[in-house]
């Protein structure tokens, strides 16, 4: 499991709730000023998650102020980016004499450098935020520096796909172990660049590795989303991203996995996950195997006993009963 902190106003006297929390955030991010008419019975529920160098903090709190005044980063600046993906509710951020409002499934941007406001909403906020040092973004700091207060759509392009995986990595954090928390950090602090250079409309500022990263990213998303699709192959996803066909094999050397074989496997697994739900346990199961692109019922039997050591059917069986037991 990635490393975690874990704050829970429940856990702490209602009298002491908003200072423990503003504490909290200080040291993990830098010294601001909060403030918030629900003070005296402050709710939250906000998580920690580190990723080497970056912190993802998914959270849930009631409207509140975040201020950062220039003593205040007199007295100490991390030098830190900090981007949050508002999932519901809505918050409006103020630099200098720019002002922006950002609702759910936008991204918020900011900096430790530069004095700011932010105001959430009248209802209760769900965040998650990353923040991570300015050094480790892959493009030139002064073009990152452009991108912050931007407002920058979480729907679609990149901004999806970087909403999509940090939902993905905050919902379930015991698939990970500790040793993959630098690496999640490396593909955050890619996507993040990749943001930024499409608000600034070019990204001729990052570098040549976090471009064919973030390729990759896309490329995989766009195959996740087309799983049903039987005609799905190299050839078809090459054309679709206007690339060759042994450029996107070379994309995949780091994935230690042909396209076609990473392309099975995650069938595969989307079949399996379908033949251990309780809610598909009467479907038929080349019904499943057709609905994630397996058009031949004996190629896609050969493959799940090979992946999994037991034929689908068997593989049902044994699922079926531990589900059974449990229910007891």
């Amino acid at each position: 499991m990635l490393v975690e902190t874990v704050f829970r106003s429940e856990d702490v006297p209602a009298a002491d709730r908003f200072e423990c929390w503003r504490e909290l955030m200080s040291r993990a991010y830098a010294p601001m000023e909060l403030r918030s008419d629900h003070a005296a019975d402050f709710r939250v529920h906000q998580r920690l998650i580190g990723l080497g160098a970056v912190s993802v903090w998914p959270g849930e709190f009631l409207p509140l102020v975040f201020r950062r005044t220039p003593k205040l980063i007199r007295q100490s600046d991390p030098e830190v980016y900090q981007l949050t993906l508002v999932l519901k509710g809505s918050g409006t951020l103020i630099l200098g004499r720019d002002e922006v409002t950002c609702d759910a499934y936008e991204f918020h941007t900011n900096e430790s450098s530069r004095p700011s406001e932010t105001w959430t909403g009248q209802e209760q906020l769900r965040i998650v935020g990353v923040e991570f040092p300015k050094e480790q973004l892959p493009m030139p700091r002064g073009r990152a520096d452009q991108a912050i207060g931007r407002r920058m759509s979480a729907k679609e392009g990149v901004g999806a796909l970087l909403a999509q995986f940090l939902i993905q990595l905050t919902s379930d954090t015991a698939q990970y172990a500790p040793e993959d928390g630098p690496r999640l950090g490396m593909v955050v602090t890619d996507l993040v660049a990749a943001l930024f250079a499409h608000s600034l409309g070019s990204d001729t500022s990052l570098a040549p590795d976090t471009r064919r990263r973030t390729l990759t990213l896309r490329i995989q998303a766009f195959i996740q989303r087309h799983l049903h699709d039987p005609d799905l192959t190299p050839r078809s996803i090459a054309a679709a991203h206007h690339i060759s066909l042994s450029y996107l094999h070379r994309l995949f050397l780091d994935e230690d996995a042909t396209v076609a074989f990473w392309i099975r496997r995650q069938r595969l697994e989307r079949a399996r996950h379908d033949l251990t739900n309780p809610a598909f346990r009467t479907a038929p199961i080349h019904s499943i195997a057709t609905r994630w692109g397996f058009t031949h019922h004996a190629d896609f039997s050969r493959a799940f006993r090979t992946a999994y050591g037991l034929p689908p059917r068997d593989y049902r069986h044994q699922a079926t009963h531990s589900w059974a037991q449990t229910q007891r």
